[in-house]
């Protein structure tokens, strides 16, 4: 009589078959269901009569709400950042009675964008390891759905606050708003592990949306900071624009979500994983190890981590001190427009191209090492950047000319967009399919360790300019 390891091991080799199938497209066979008449494709197994009955994604909805969902895990908390000038306004010095124009700074608007990242790096790469590591005990719809509504509520509640007056109590504004940071990437990084691992068990162009949304979110947020720039509105009006902006998109993500949950396409993909016995994938419930899947996907970790200490040792903190080979001239583009431009909107359109690129070839399939020998060489920027036309005290100006400047910030872009896309493509497909959603979370969690390295790095480089 079988065992239940000889039982698992046969499960294991037809879900690599079916895997196989899948992932490249074998098949093609029309069937009717005979409830809707709609048309399905259908796979057949070579080892079984059994059809895969795989539902279309009609109107390529669930594609379309993956980018939406990819967009929502960044342009909220992009908004909340970019507001710089609103928070400086929270926290001036209410009592100064002198004439210069720039005040010095306040205690807490010297150390507000510090304080912030390190809150919401702890916060965020905490809670991606856990969910890398005890997400499946947790329901997809919790995840999603329920991280998505308190993210919804903290952004009603600091849209709210930009109309009430801060000035007596800065200080206690400054410990709740620290507070709304912390349950805001708690929640974004449950979200962001849950979308990863979801879109993992989705074929790869579906990741592919996921994270074109992050960086089409970018993309908003830097055009927005363009917009408030040419239309010189407060500070007060420019946060309120944001920060609705954030709402919106959450409220619509929201929406979608509950609809995209109930279609047919994703039903199939999450009961596949999930061993449904209603689905092809009949029989014993394969759970995954962590230890052992974490053993396969290792080299595309420690790559992703790397694409993102490299990018965030540098990125923005380093490159929006350049200036323009014209600053002090008065010219509008010298010293208005150069910096939000080249430093954001070239960095995160370049970036979203990448993302594009990279689901486009997918390359190079399957080769973690050589993946991580690219990810090595981007290195090179850091120096290059650190050289830029920035007030260096320690460093010589190697790149003077904004043309040069520019076409570094593109290819550091791109580079970055294609190797973090075809990283998160590729490590999904080296596990089997019951692994798939924690080899996802998995690097989830080291995309946040390699952010939390690069903005650690950064404030040296800073100092050391």
């Amino acid at each position: 009589m079988p065992s239940r390891n000889d039982d698992n091991q046969i499960l294991v080799h037809n879900e690599e078959i079916q895997d196989d199938i899948l992932d490249n497209r074998f098949g093609g066979e029309q069937v009717v269901d005979g409830d809707g008449g709609e048309f399905y494709d259908s796979v057949v197994l070579p080892t079984t009569t059994q059809h895969l009955v795989q539902p279309n994604d009609q109107f390529n909805f669930t594609y379309l709400v993956f980018y939406l969902l990819g967009a929502a895990t960044m342009a909220p908390w992009n908004f909340f950042i970019t507001a710089e000038d609103y928070w400086l306004f929270k926290f001036r010095n209410t009592t100064y009675n002198g004439t210069d124009p720039d005040p010095p700074l306040t205690p807490m608007q010297k150390n507000f964008t510090c304080d912030l990242t390190l809150t919401a790096s702890l916060a965020g790469m905490t809670f991606l390891f856990l969910n890398a590591v005890y997400g499946h005990y947790v329901s997809l719809r919790l995840k999603m759905l329920g991280t998505m509504i308190v993210i919804f509520l903290v952004f009603i509640m600091t849209t709210a606050f930009v109309e009430v007056d801060t000035d007596t109590w800065q200080s206690q504004f400054f410990m709740m708003t620290m507070g709304m940071v912390v349950v805001i990437n708690i929640s974004s990084a449950v979200m962001s592990g849950g979308l990863f691992g979801m879109a993992g068990i989705f074929p790869s162009e579906y990741m592919t949306a996921v994270v074109s949304g992050q960086a089409l979110g970018g993309i908003f947020t830097a055009l927005a900071f363009i917009l408030a720039l040419t239309f010189g509105a407060s500070a007060k009006t420019t946060a309120f624009l944001y920060f609705s902006i954030g709402i919106f998109i959450v409220f619509l993500s929201i929406v979608t979500y509950m609809i995209m949950e109930r279609q047919k396409f994703f039903k199939y993909y999450i009961n596949k994983n999930a061993g449904d016995p209603s689905t092809p994938k009949s029989g014993l419930a394969l759970k995954p190890n962590f230890k052992e899947v974490f053993g396969k996907v290792y080299m595309y970790s420690i790559s992703l981590c790397t694409v993102f200490a490299v990018t965030l040792s540098v990125y923005p903190a380093v490159t929006e001190l350049v200036q323009s080979e014209g600053a002090g001239k008065k010219h509008i583009w010298n010293d208005i427009y150069f910096m939000p431009v080249t430093n954001y909107l070239c960095f995160n359109s370049g970036d979203y191209l990448g993302r594009i690129f990279a689901g486009l070839l997918e390359k190079p399939r399957n080769d973690p090492h050589l993946v991580l020998l690219y990810t090595i060489m981007r290195v090179i920027f850091i120096p290059l950047f650190m050289m830029s036309n920035s007030h260096h005290y320690f460093l010589p100006t190697v790149v003077n000319s904004d043309v040069i400047f520019i076409s570094m910030m593109v290819i550091f872009a791109i580079s970055n967009g294609y190797l973090t896309n075809i990283i998160l493509v590729m490590a999904p497909k080296s596990v089997m399919q019951h692994e798939k959603e924690m080899a996802s979370a998995i690097m989830a969690a080291a995309l946040s360790v390699g952010i939390a390295l690069g903005a650690s790095v950064s404030m040296v480089f800073v100092e050391l300019l």
